[in-house]
């Protein structure tokens, strides 16, 4: 029985590249944290040491901060097709080459209607992400974009439910009409072949359908209603063939403070952050193609 190399990748990871526009008075900040992998005919460089096929990870390190100069005002889903064609471009023993990029957003000091030209402050909002994967080249050659984000999160204090649940004997939980529903949303939508021309207005208009598909309609479950935003999304975007998540349910249980002769109607909770349920679903057009390349290495979840 031989032992042979299996499935492998290298990169560099978390490269911190700010890129702040600053060619008119009124400046423009692209905060990001990138991370880049090659996959292809590395063979020597595990078996026998023989460097001879590998870009150093500190080339696409070096790569990754040269192209924020001149990609980097670009949306992060442009900004790493680029990295990743040059990438490939670089490295002719590579397969492929995909960029994972974590995009933090800043808004601008509240001086004035427009706000201050160059002076911002960090939101505390979700992060932005996109993982491109380029592979082959020439007629091969073959671009898989997926855009999203993480740590998006949302709370209503009604208009959810939780019953009808299946009980066993080690069943504590009480069924509730009326509960507080609550999340931190990882969500990554997978573009089909058509991409759109605006990856930022994209970006926000996805955006847009979870929150309100979140805020007006009524759950009874946050299966149903993960299914419900994706559904959404998916036909208000065409273009998209997929949208996966992952969502921590973030507890919020009501306190009882009858011992203290003081009524609580479902007013006052104690929110807990572990342990937690974790609900994961994808929700796709039945006719999409299957692209496994686009989520290989996306960590997280199904």
């Amino acid at each position: 029985m031989g032992i042979v190399l299996g499935d492998n990748r290298y990169g560099k990871a978390e490269t911190r590249v700010v890129r702040i526009v600053r060619d008119t008075p009124r400046h423009e900040i692209r905060d990001r944290n990138v991370s880049t992998a090659l996959r292809g005919d590395f063979v020597d460089a595990h078996e026998t040491g023989d460097q001879a096929h590998v870009l150093p990870t500190d080339s696409q390190k070096n790569t990754v901060l040269a192209y924020a100069r001149e990609h980097g005002p670009a949306s992060p889903e442009e900004y790493a097709v680029a990295v990743a064609d040059r990438l490939l471009e670089a490295s002719p023993y590579a397969t492929s080459a995909q960029v994972r990029v974590e995009e933090y957003a800043w808004d601008r000091v509240a001086v004035g209607p427009e706000g201050h030209d160059h002076s911002f402050v960090r939101r505390g909002a979700e992060t932005r992400t996109c993982a491109v994967t380029v592979e082959g080249r020439d007629v091969y050659h073959r671009v898989h974009v997926l855009s999203g984000l993480t740590d998006l999160t949302v709370l209503k204090s009604t208009g959810s439910e939780f019953k009808g649940f299946l009980e066993d004997r080690f069943t504590t939980l009480a069924e509730t009409d009326d509960r507080v529903l609550a999340t931190s949303l990882t969500a990554w939508w997978r573009w089909g072949p058509e991409h759109p021309s605006d990856w930022d207005a994209a970006y926000d208009d996805v955006k847009a359908v979870l929150l309100g598909t979140f805020a007006t309609t009524y759950s009874r479950a946050l299966q149903e209603t993960l299914h419900l935003m994706g559904k959404a999304v998916l036909e208000a975007r065409p273009a998209l063939a997929e949208i996966r998540f992952s969502a921590p349910n973030k507890h919020h249980f009501v306190v009882d403070l009858s011992r203290f002769g003081i009524d609580n109607p479902g007013e006052v909770f104690h929110a807990d952050d572990r342990p937690y349920g974790l609900i994961e679903a994808q929700v796709r057009r039945d006719d999409a193609a299957d692209e496994t390349v686009a989520w290989r290495d996306v960590p997280g979840f199904c």
